[in-house]
């Protein structure tokens, strides 16, 4: 078939569920010089099977197999042998519509990228098998599509909706700068490296708002749903604080954007864990974020006034949130003059509200 425009990349291990859908998408794409790189990662259920039909019929197929190493080690198993001028990622259970590759081809081609991404759905699927989307925006802003970017001098870019599977990068670019993921065993959220990589190295970017890529929100195993991984966030953010400060000017430039965005994925992390993990995770996330306001790591106009009253109240202890809360006049203005209905609405948020603070505040107070 010559040349090979765009190489897939597909990490699979037990998702025979959703397999098919997945594959069907692929092999049904517009772009038909593609390279499908099929990696089962040690699947205990038919996945592999399933690979192998596909690859009996369809000779853009490649099949790697080996032992559970997880999704890091399976994904550079896939850049190892990936061949074509650009790569995209295919998460196994979820999809893409026919047009995706053709036209973020064209796009990055046409521009010299060093890659393209695109706006996305987030879908689940009711017991009768209806489809509910969810569109997400790249941009929240509405503002940087279409332009020529350069991330890697523009740290804001971080700001966009972080994911690997939406667009695709230049193979070149990649083997360049040495970009794969981190290989932890059994960790999980190794994506996020390769998103920072991409985006400190790359000088050509664009994010297009159009939504080619179907992400699946309701697969129980996803690793997104996991209450026991408690410290794999941790272990990926470590990881990629170590690949920054190889080059002390970028983990300068960088610095605030990896501490924004640690924030948000730290109390991610938090809410997704189970409730006996709570206080030990909170003590730690404490530590750090005290160790970086300490060191100037931070940068309050990244934060919105909420986000940084609570890492102010995490890294100066209970007694600071104590203080601020006594001093607030805000909600003893405000009540007498909201209608009836909604104050008791307030004040049923309130309740709950205070209880949890009150319990943070045990937390943090038996700690320090």
């Amino acid at each position: 078939m010559g040349m090979k425009k765009v190489s897939l990349i597909l990490p699979i291990c037990n998702v025979s569920q959703y397999l098919r859908e997945c594959l069907d998408s692929v092999v049904g794409q517009t772009l038909q010089e593609l390279e499908i790189i099929c990696v089962d990662d040690g699947s205990t259920d038919n996945s592999l099977e399933i690979i192998r039909e596909y690859a009996a019929r369809d000779e853009r197929i490649v099949v790697i197999t080996g032992p559970n190493g997880g999704y890091g080690k399976a994904m550079n198993k896939g850049l190892d042998r990936a061949a074509g001028a650009y790569i995209g990622i295919v998460e196994p259970d979820d999809y893409v519509v026919p047009e995706m590759f053709e036209e973020l081809y064209t796009v990055a081609s046409e521009n010299d990228l060093d890659f393209v991404k695109a706006d996305f759905y987030r879908f689940t699927r009711d017991a009768e098998g209806n489809e509910h989307l969810q569109y997400e925006l790249l941009d929240a802003t509405r503002t940087r599509y279409g332009q020529l970017l350069c991330p890697a001098e523009d740290p804001s870019c971080i700001r966009f909706t972080m994911n690997t599977w939406t667009g695709i990068y230049r193979r070149e670019f990649i083997e360049k700068h040495g970009i794969r993921h981190n290989e932890t065993p059994g960790a999980s959220f190794q994506d996020n490296g390769f998103f920072f990589q991409t985006f400190i190295h790359a000088r050509r970017a664009m994010i297009v708002n159009k939504p080619y890529y179907r992400n699946r929100r309701d697969n129980p195993n996803s690793s997104v749903k996991s209450k026991a991984k408690v410290y794999c966030m941790n272990v990926e953010y470590d990881h990629i604080r170590d690949l920054l400060m190889q080059d002390r000017e970028v983990w300068e430039r960088f610095q605030y954007m990896y501490w924004w965005i640690k924030y948000r994925n730290y109390w991610f992390t938090y809410n997704r864990i189970d409730d006996s993990y709570k206080p030990e995770y909170l003590e730690r996330m404490r530590q750090e974020f005290k160790r970086a306001m300490q060191l100037g790591q931070l940068c309050k106009d990244d934060f919105t006034a909420l986000e940084w009253q609570t890492i102010e109240d995490m890294a100066y202890g209970a007694d600071h949130y104590v203080s601020r809360l006594k001093g607030n006049r805000l909600l003893g203005m405000v009540m007498p003059v909201v209608p009836a209905p909604l104050k008791n609405k307030m004040k049923k948020a309130l309740v709950k509200t205070i209880k949890v603070k009150r319990r943070i505040e045990k937390i943090v107070r038996r700690l320090i």
